[in-house]
Order: C-alpha cells, then sequence, then structure tokens
C-alpha cells in the first residue's frame, strides 16, 4: 500500500485514527477531528500555516523547515526526545517529496 503523507510529514494511514476519525489532512482540507476540538480556526496549525498561508503543497516546501509551529505540535503521549527525532524523521520525507 502506498504511504498517504500529511502535510506536516505523518504517515496518515500508519495513524491508528487514519480513516475512521480522519481521512488525512488533505482530504478535510486541515480540519481534523482533534483542530476542529482545540483549534480556534478549527483547523491544523501546520496545515493552516503551509497550505493557506504560504500555498505551499506540504510543510516541505517551506524554507523555516522545522518552523516554531512544528515545534509546539508535539503529540501529548511523546516525550521530548521522541519528539525531536520524529522532527527530523518528518522533515526528511518532505523534503524528499519535493
Amino acid at each position: 500500500m502506498e504511504q498517504i503523507l500529511s502535510s506536516c510529514g505523518l504517515i496518515c494511514n500508519e495513524c491508528r485514527f487514519y480513516p475512521n476519525e480522519c481521512a488525512g489532512c488533505f482530504m478535510v482540507k486541515g480540519q481534523t477531528f482533534w483542530a476542529k476540538e482545540m483549534m480556534p480556526n478549527k483547523t491544523c496549525p501546520l496545515f493552516h500555516c503551509a497550505g493557506n498561508e504560504k500555498k505551499y503543497a506540504h510543510c516541505g516546501e517551506c524554507s523555516e523547515l522545522p518552523c516554531a509551529i512544528f515545534r509546539e505540535m508535539k503529540d501529548p503521549e511523546s516525550s521530548a526526545e521522541e519528539h525531536e527525532k520524529m522532527l527530523g524523521v518528518r522533515a526528511e520525507r518532505l523534503r524528499n517529496k519535493n
């Protein structure tokens, strides 16, 4: 099966919420289930920045990657060390997608 890559470098079809709770950020235009509950504009901040504000296909097209928003969007279940490691992995995936 082909990997479905999100705007921020997560692999959608490896996520426990895919496809039932979330069809992937591109399919829902960044309005993921968690963003609808937690964000004022109901859109993932990373998707909003890359896609809506900067008009990029994904975060990997931005020269600021990994930016402050990218660093702040930490999975609460991950340690700081795991988060830093995953930032690098996700950034690399996105850069390779270009």
